[in-house]
């Protein structure tokens, strides 16, 4: 189901949708913690990347996962060659579950912090304990999710560059 799209192997396209969601993701959930002013204007976004961009990153390790496969049926990966590709596929799942990270996060932010001033401790709302934890978590998983996004493109692009 993730091995091709019109004879083209999915993985090499559906990565973009990763390689974009994910950094824009975690810049606009720390944007969102830090920056009260553009809360309003930006919450439905968040919330609609927080959503995407772990369906992306899924899509692209699945699409990974189905590609080395076809590619050690048909004995295209040399033993040699291994190493690097599963260096890549174990960068791919943690890219994965950094960006779940994250979206929780993100999703926190949206639903718990008001889109307003830094929470104020209205009723309903939380404090500012509970806003600062976020801040900080959001600011976290923002740098770990752009690291390992980093990590797999760069093991990925090395493998397919510099060849079996």
């Amino acid at each position: 189901m993730f091995e091709e799209f019109m004879g083209i192997p999915a993985h090499p396209l559906l990565l973009h949708a990763a390689v974009v969601f994910v950094p824009l993701l975690a810049l606009l959930a720390v944007g969102y913690a830090l920056v009260a002013p553009i809360r309003p204007h930006t919450r439905w976004v968040l919330g609609l990347l927080a959503l995407g961009a772990p369906v992306a990153a899924l899509l692209t390790k699945l699409s990974g996962d189905a590609f080395l496969e076809r590619m050690r049926a048909a004995n295209r990966v040399t033993p040699e060659f291994l190493p690097r590709l599963q260096t890549h596929q174990d960068f791919g799942d943690l890219t994965l579950y950094a960006t779940i990270g994250l979206a929780v996060v993100a999703l926190g932010l949206v639903l718990l912090v008001p889109p307003t001033a830094a929470g104020t401790g209205v009723e309903g709302r939380p404090g500012r304990l509970l806003t600062l934890a976020l801040q900080v978590l959001s600011v976290v998983a923002a740098g770990v999710a752009i690291y390992y996004v980093f990590r797999t493109g760069d093991s990925g692009a090395k493998a397919v560059w510099e060849g079996q």
